[in-house]
């Protein structure tokens, strides 16, 4: 065995990770290159950031939501989506409206600019996914979504 500041010997290299073989490592790779990608296409255009295009995606649906719940729904941290919100805000893209429900929590909703920069937005980012699974057929597809959707239910039994 070796210590912590010894150069790992023979047997120790055999345990080596090849994180092209390794799901975690190759899913991750996979998204950051797409994101970085559509960012590419939307970010000056738009003058938006990934941050702000998935909460004005979220709202998109139609839905009111609280930052808390996009941020489980993104899964990007709280101080991530404030900044966010408070840009889309500065923008007059979104605005907060007490909930009903609850008075401490505040609504996120489209404003008619937000939804009018949706509806360029939304289009060219379809177009973008289009091209992208332009190389599966219709089944890998249905496969690919049917895998990922097994593999998060697989994690939330892991992790909860």
């Amino acid at each position: 065995m070796t210590s912590s500041n010894d150069i790992p010997d023979d047997a120790s290299l055999s345990l080596g990770l090849d994180l092209d073989q390794f799901l975690p490592y190759r899913l991750n790779r996979l998204a950051e290159r797409t994101s970085e990608a559509l960012f590419a296409r939307y970010g000056d255009r738009f003058a938006i950031n990934v941050a702000e295009w998935r909460v004005l995606a979220w709202l998109s649906r139609g839905t009111s939501l609280t930052a808390r719940e996009i941020s489980q729904r993104t899964h990007m941290d709280k101080v991530r989506v404030s900044r966010a919100i408070k840009a889309l805000e500065t923008r007059e893209l979104l605005l907060r409206r007490p909930s009903e429900h609850d008075q401490r929590a505040q609504l996120l909703h489209l404003t008619d600019s937000g939804e009018a920069l949706l509806n360029e937005l939304i289009p060219e980012a379809r177009r973008f996914e289009d091209e992208l699974l332009g190389t599966l057929t219709g089944l890998q597809y249905r496969d690919l979504l049917d895998s990922m959707q097994a593999l998060e239910k697989r994690l939330d039994q892991l992790t909860h």
